[in-house]
């Protein structure tokens, strides 16, 4: 009489069960095969859930990617001071929206800006304005963008560097010297091959002198950069615009750690000097560049939620055609579920069999999905590349491993129930079928 030790019969009961699951593997990929047709047809709706998931991660975060370098760029030990309309947040849609439709917030001035660099941990600062207006030399005209800015715009924005020629100075500005700085594309389009240095281009029927050339920077923040000229803000104020406000002020810190306490230390300054006693009537905003890119990422993850949301739609219909398929298969071999059950198959057997089909065709439809993703990923990175934005859209793990599991996920979700169905089949009544 063999005797059988309890780790001895345990062993045997894993080898049991394991021949039992490969045997439900080998059963689900042999039905998948023999029915290619039904099998591709389940995919499709996989394949574009995946797809869509992939395509709206990639995207979303070369977009956020793309906008947090491009406000990077000015620097991280940066304040921008700018007009808001009172009553309005400084990010809503209202302030905004209000600007853009002509209200004009006239309240800050170049002194404020000269109060503000007196604070302890301001390095230094500049104060702005925008306008427009054609621009001549020789006979070519060029409707451009002026950039009023003080004399350390330099200082505060390290990207805006001279190709050649000179900035103007402090003394040009008090001065309202009629002198620029232009933008390497202005260079071309005006002088083609000549060199601008020390030539006179007109505005407003006067000459202002060109005393230097930007290098080229191109598109920051959709703004093209080599498309500006630079004038001395009190210049363009007073001689061009004719007004004596400034809609931004920019602030280069000494210590950036300090960034909460220096757009504290504004605020209250700019309040005593606006008279503003009500937060709520500030007609500025104080705004960090960690302050912007912090809402940036927020207002990323919030689009990426909605997306995905909405593109999890797709799945969903994809598991409904799952769903569907596996109940068509069940009828369609009830006769063989009988018989596997009359000769000692269990119903955990029969459910893990067409559970494992319902986890292959997402699973390998997620697989066809991601490829796919990351290939239009690709494309859509080389189009936008020629259209001369450095935008990348690259899948992240992150997003692989979402795209994956909610493949698998799908499957189990929508193959549960048809699955179960098929277990719960009595063997009499199933060989009957036949």
């Amino acid at each position: 009489m063999t005797v059988v030790t309890n780790d001895e019969y345990s062993l045997k009961l894993k080898r049991t069960k394991m021949q039992k699951l490969l045997l439900s593997i080998k059963l689900a990929f042999k039905n998948l095969h023999s029915n290619v047709g039904r099998t591709v047809l389940t995919l499709v709706g996989i394949v574009i859930g995946i797809t869509s998931v992939i395509l709206v991660m990639s995207t979303g975060s070369g977009v956020k990617s793309f906008v947090l370098g491009q406000v990077e760029s000015f620097g991280t030990d940066i304040i921008q001071v700018e007009v808001k309309v009172p009553a309005t947040g400084k990010t809503s849609a209202e302030n905004a929206t209000t600007q853009a439709m002509g209200v004009q917030i006239t309240t800050m001035r170049i002194g404020d800006a000269e109060a503000i660099g007196k604070l302890s941990n301001v390095d230094t600062y500049y104060a702005g304005t925008i306008g427009q207006e054609m621009v001549s030399y020789r006979g070519e005209n060029k409707r451009t963008l002026l950039f009023g800015a003080g004399a350390d715009t330099p200082k505060v924005d390290e990207n805006a560097k001279l190709k050649k020629g000179v900035f103007y100075t402090a003394d040009d500005d008090r001065s309202l010297a009629q002198v620029a700085v232009i933008g390497s594309d202005i260079e071309k389009s005006l002088f083609g091959d000549e060199d601008a240095l020390g030539k006179s281009i007109r505005m407003k029927g006067q000459n202002y002198k060109v005393i230097g050339v930007l290098e080229s920077r191109g598109t920051v923040s959709f703004f093209n950069f080599d498309e500006i000229i630079y004038v001395p803000v009190q210049t363009l104020q007073k001689k061009i615009l004719g007004v004596d406000y400034v809609k931004f002020i920019s602030v280069k810190m000494k210590n950036k750690d300090l960034v909460d306490a220096t757009a504290a230390e504004i605020t209250d300054l700019m309040r005593r000097r606006h008279d503003i006693t009500d937060p709520n009537r500030d007609d500025f905003s104080v705004t960090s560049i960690e302050e912007a890119r912090k809402t940036i990422d927020n207002v990323f993850k919030a689009i990426n939620i909605l997306l995905l949301a909405l593109t999890s739609i797709s799945l969903v219909v994809g598991g409904v055609g799952i769903m569907n398929v596996m109940y068509v298969a069940v009828t369609e071999r009830t006769f063989e579920i009988g018989l596997r059950k009359a000769v000692g198959a269990r119903a955990e057997d029969i459910l893990s069999q067409f559970l494992f089909e319902a986890i292959f065709v997402t699973l390998l439809g997620g697989i066809v999905g991601i490829i796919l993703g990351l290939l239009i990923s690709l494309l859509i990175s080389y189009v936008v590349s020629l259209l001369g934005y450095d935008l990348s859209f690259s899948a992240t793990p992150f997003s692989i491993i979402l795209a994956t599991g909610f493949s698998v996920a799908v499957g189990i979700l929508f193959g549960y129930y048809p699955a179960k169905r098929a277990s719960e089949l009595s063997p009499m009544e199933a060989l009957r079928k036949e």
